[in-house]
C-alpha cells in the first residue's frame, strides 16, 4: 500500500478566500488615487514640451503603469487602470503612446536619471564635508 498516494476528486477544489467576481476591478487602487494619478500625468504633459507615453504591462508585482517622458528626459510614472485607459489618456492629451515592452525607453530618460543621481551625490558629499 503506497504511503503518499491519495485519491483526487473529479471536481476541482476552489481556492481559499473570497471568490473573484466580474465586478472585482483589476487594480487594487481606489478611484480617488487613480483620478489623482491621471491629473498628475495631465499636468505633467501640459507643462512640458515633447512628452511621450510609455505604457508598461501589468506584472505579478505591479499594476499597469504609464511613464511620461518629456523632451528634456524628465519623467514620471503612475499606475493606471488598464493599457486601454493609458492609450485613451495619451490620445486625449495629443501625445504619442508606445508599448515600453516593445520599443524600450528613450536614451534621454536614462541620461536625465543619471544626471540627477550625480547631482544628488554631489549635494550629499558637499553637505557632509
Amino acid at each position: 500500500m503506497p504511503l503518499f498516494r491519495r485519491r483526487r476528486s473529479a471536481t476541482p477544489v476552489p481556492a481559499p478566500g473570497p471568490a473573484p467576481t466580474a465586478l472585482t476591478p483589476p487594480s487594487r487602487r481606489s478611484t480617488e488615487e487613480l483620478a489623482a494619478a491621471e491629473a498628475h500625468l495631465s499636468d505633467f504633459a501640459r507643462s512640458r514640451l515633447g512628452v511621450e507615453a510609455y505604457i508598461e504591462p501589468r506584472t505579478a508585482v505591479t499594476d499597469t503603469t504609464v511613464v511620461f517622458v518629456a523632451a528634456s528626459g524628465e519623467w514620471t510614472r503612475r499606475r493606471v487602470r488598464s493599457p486601454q485607459q493609458a492609450h485613451a489618456l495619451a490620445r486625449a492629451l495629443g501625445i504619442p503612446a508606445y508599448d515600453a515592452g516593445v520599443v524600450g525607453y528613450p536614451q534621454r530618460m536614462r541620461e536625465w536619471t543619471r544626471k540627477r543621481a550625480e547631482e544628488d551625490k554631489r549635494r550629499l558629499e558637499g553637505g557632509t564635508a
